[in-house]
């Protein structure tokens, strides 16, 4: 299904970026993802995979603009072009804002928001040159309906929606497209911590009446990725279970 394209994932190294890189990889796609700190677990998802040279871990920070424009040059000298570009990386600092400090706001904005920013614009040249490309930005439900105690985050993801549909509009003409996911609550490492009380009332929301699994999330991801999606662009994809309704 990707065979012959090259994919590069921030934030590939646990939880729905895991999965993203996983997928990607089982469907032929030359992979690159990045990871912060955790180069044990990218380096055990490596191991496990056993793909050899056609996955690469990358330690780098997609909310630095120097970093995020070393990292495409990276790739490119790699595998020679970038196909598709998952922009995933992502972080939360929650709090209510009478109590929220500008280091939170202003971290979870750079970030999710930022890195979004830094990723697309060194890739989208290259995408340029070859005559096509697909971006997918990771966004959240909570982006489009906010979440009382996330303010910060919902700014972000909310952000990226205008980011997704702006570009889709810029770049177009050049056969690139550029589409989000926006995830509800999915079974991960994080969402597992939340206690029963908390996981009931969440679920009273959600009319399938079970949170997602990652692999939902990077099946769509996957669809995005290759040209079964060839004529989808600018578009938000829901992937909540009916959070949204």
């Amino acid at each position: 299904m990707l065979e012959g394209k090259t994919a590069l994932v921030t934030g590939g190294s646990r939880g729905i970026g895991e999965g993203i890189v996983r997928k990607l990889a089982a469907l032929g796609a030359n992979v690159v993802f990045t990871y912060r700190s955790s180069a044990d677990q990218a380096n055990a998802i490596i191991k496990d995979l056993n793909l050899g040279d056609k996955i690469v871990g990358m330690q780098s920070d997609a909310a630095d603009y120097t970093q995020a424009e070393e990292l495409i040059k990276a790739t490119l000298e790699r595998f020679g072009s970038i196909d598709v570009l998952v922009n995933n990386a992502g972080i939360t600092k929650d709090g209510l804002m009478l109590r929220m400090s500008e280091d939170q706001w202003d971290t979870v904005i750079e970030v999710n928001l930022k890195s979004v920013f830094n990723l697309t614009k060194h890739a989208m040249r290259p995408m340029m040159k070859n005559r096509g490309g697909s971006i997918i930005n990771l966004t959240s439900v909570v982006g489009v309906f906010g979440n009382a105690g996330q303010a910060n985050y919902a700014a972000s993801k909310a952000g990226i929606i205008g980011f997704t549909k702006s570009i889709a509009k810029e770049v177009g003409s050049r056969n690139i497209r550029c589409n989000a996911i926006a995830p509800g609550f999915i079974d991960t490492e994080m969402t597992g911590e939340l206690d029963e009380k908390t996981r009931d009332a969440y679920l009273a929301n959600v009319p399938l009446k079970r949170f997602g699994k990652v692999d939902e999330v990077s099946s769509m991801v996957a669809f995005l990725a290759s040209d079964d999606s060839s004529y989808l662009t600018g578009q938000v994809l829901s992937v909540c279970g009916g959070l949204n309704i």
